[in-house]
């Protein structure tokens, strides 16, 4: 996909972010997550689309993935894609989770092959915690995450890991437990942004997709 250098003035990156409540932004009284806060502070110049779905899991972002993205995609523009998924499959539905370990890891390739395959370039946040299910779901998450990590490197993709941080977060757990055991506020969504932001999204959006 060839990066557009036209004036322009909406050539700024095309940003899907694709996952879950988390991504949504839910529970956040001012309607920004982390997602509104991530692109005022590093890319006010681009034409974002939350696609956050409450509830997916993995399974579900994938199914729908390209036929939302592509239905915002114009021809010549840097198109990007921020995926943060697994705090869903994590969670235990009839004695099981409801999406096993290595199906989430073969979701997440699959959405990286897919973007590789068009020019997109992804970036893969992971799940945040849910506080009001307790130390077995966060121990799930745990070890999911370095091979979601692993995972991005063998694809060269940037990953940026959450879940640890926000486990041990006073105003995370707070505010989580204030509303409805699972979505921050203000501060634990300010916190989850600055996270991401630490973990490199404008160095991200600065490189040419799927280059050295």
């Amino acid at each position: 996909m060839t990066i557009r250098t036209s004036d322009d003035p909406f050539d700024g990156p095309r940003i899907c972010f694709l996952g879950d409540s988390f991504v949504q932004g839910v529970g956040d009284p001012e309607f920004r997550g982390w997602v509104g806060r991530v692109l005022q502070a590093a890319a006010p110049d681009a034409t974002a689309f939350n696609l956050g779905v409450r509830r997916q899991t993995s399974t579900q972002v994938r199914q729908r993935c390209w036929a939302e993205v592509e239905a915002r995609s114009r021809p010549g523009d840097d198109h990007r894609l921020v995926l943060s998924v697994g705090s869903n499959d994590a969670v235990v539905e009839d004695g099981a989770p409801r999406v096993a370990h290595r199906d989430t890891l073969a979701n997440v390739a699959a959405l990286l092959d897919g973007a590789r395959e068009r020019g997109i370039g992804a970036l893969v946040v992971g799940p945040p915690p849910v506080v009001g299910l307790g130390a077995p779901h966060l121990e799930r998450l745990l070890r999911l995450v370095p091979e979601l990590a692993g995972l991005c490197a063998s694809y060269g993709v940037p990953f940026v890991d959450v879940t640890g941080a926000l486990a041990g977060d006073a105003a995370w757990g707070a505010e989580a437990r204030a509303a409805d055991g699972a979505h921050p506020g203000v501060h634990g969504y300010a916190r989850l942004a600055g996270l991401v932001l630490d973990g490199g999204f404008g160095e991200w959006l600065r490189r040419v997709p799927w280059r050295a």
